[in-house]
């Protein structure tokens, strides 16, 4: 019995592997061009067929098994930084632009896009929740740019992080949202002249964002955040993932 349940977890390795070579290949035949597409092995991919074929239930036990290891890798990461939100929020908030209470009694932490029409949306619930709870919560932006769905997303967030450095972020993210649909330079430098930005600094600090955007990116991806805007809460009731409806009814219990 033994020898069988080896031989059975060896079989079972085996698929995984297979499995894995099949879904590269299926992702290579999608995402190159025809002609390298083509010189994939017709040996090798009609042997993954073969063992899909014979094996489904296996392999679908198997894909199973690897997204709930995967699932739980996850939320360890994911409690991990809640813990380390709730012990050492300093850390976690870094150089990133706060508003709001300086107490960290309430934290949200906000990953957002300036071209993202949903993060617009929740922009102006959020100002009215600073102006209500504005002794209670503590506001934290993170730059999460999908740059593949919006081509502004990242020059905005570069012109919002060099307004930063002038003490005027906020400033500079509310005429973000508040014209959205005109990003462009035109309107990173409208708005730096608006809020009375010095321009030569403005225009040298946007060449130097890349690395704190990337440093959100990368702490985003940590995360396996895929969207915005997506939200954290670390309050005296609730700490983890929070959806935008439910962020009053949080603020107004946290006592």
């Amino acid at each position: 019995m033994t020898t069988f349940f080896s031989w059975f977890r060896q079989l079972l390795q085996y698929l995984r592997t297979l499995v894995a070579i099949g879904m590269l290949c299926l992702l290579l035949t999608c995402s190159l061009p025809a002609q390298a597409a083509s010189r994939i092995d017709p040996k090798l991919e009609q042997q993954v067929l073969q063992i899909i074929r014979e094996h489904p239930k296996e392999i679908i036990e198997s894909v199973q098994v690897y997204q709930q290891q995967q699932q739980q890798k996850l939320n360890q990461v994911r409690q991990g930084f809640l813990q380390n939100l709730k012990t050492n929020p300093q850390a976690v908030i870094g150089d990133s632009p706060t508003t709001g209470s300086t107490q960290l009694k309430i934290i949200l932490l906000e990953f957002s896009d300036f071209q993202c029409p949903y993060c617009a949306e929740a922009h102006k619930t959020l100002k009215q929740l600073l102006v209500k709870y504005q002794d209670k919560v503590t506001l934290i932006y993170k730059n999460l740019p999908l740059t593949s769905i919006h081509p502004q997303a990242l020059p905005a967030a570069t012109a919002a992080w060099a307004a930063y450095q002038q003490g005027k972020f906020w400033e500079y993210h509310d005429a973000l949202f508040t014209n959205q649909k005109q990003l462009g330079e035109v309107l990173y430098l409208d708005i730096a002249k608006n809020i009375n930005l010095d321009l030569v600094k403005f225009k040298r600090d946007r060449t130097l964002a890349t690395p704190a955007i990337k440093t959100d990116i990368e702490l985003a991806e940590k995360l396996a955040i895929s969207g915005t805007p997506f939200f954290v809460i670390n309050s005296p009731t609730v700490s983890g993932v929070v959806q935008l409806l439910d962020i009053e009814n949080i603020l107004a219990d946290g006592k």
